[in-house]
């Protein structure tokens, strides 16, 4: 199963309906709540139609209501980006990615079929759960938990 595929499914899983239509030129999609529907830019190239998807199914998943009150808006942006990035990227992709690129974000988007934002994104999930001991390398520690140890899995990072 594709990305692409595995989002339609969780689309249809929770029941939203996925459009196609003219938007405003600085609006690539939109969830519309009330209607339980995703609207998408059409002639978006396959990185941004796959990227802009993810992100207007988190909200669809959140049951995001849109606000005008800042914080609220830019907690609902910020979780569904996070969201998207941890549904398009893979650990041992991304990993392969930023050793091939050295660490260039633009070529690893490029070569993950992602936008640059959803790999920036990622990185910064990354770097919330690294650890740094003075004596190892630069280590990320997935699904990690309060105390040490308590980690499912520990990868070296470039730097």
């Amino acid at each position: 199963m594709t990305i692409d595929t595995h989002l339609e499914a969780i689309a249809a899983m929770i029941g939203v309906r996925i459009e196609y239509a003219l938007l405003p030129p600085d609006r690539d999609g939109e969830y519309r709540y009330k209607h339980n529907v995703i609207r998408l830019r059409r002639g978006m190239s396959a990185r941004l139609h796959r990227s802009v998807l993810a992100h207007e199914l988190a909200h669809a998943v959140f049951g995001d209501v849109p606000s005008k009150f800042g914080p609220v808006h830019a907690k609902q942006e910020r979780r569904a980006e996070e969201w998207a990035a941890l549904r398009l990227i893979d650990r041992d992709e991304y990993r392969r990615a930023e050793a091939l690129h050295e660490g260039h974000a633009g070529a690893i988007a490029q070569d993950l079929g992602v936008v640059r934002s959803i790999v920036e994104t990622y990185r910064s999930l990354l770097l919330r759960i690294e650890v740094e001991p003075v004596d190892e390398p630069n280590l990320v520690y997935t699904k990690s938990k309060m105390g040490a140890g308590n980690w499912l899995h520990r990868d070296e990072v470039a730097s």
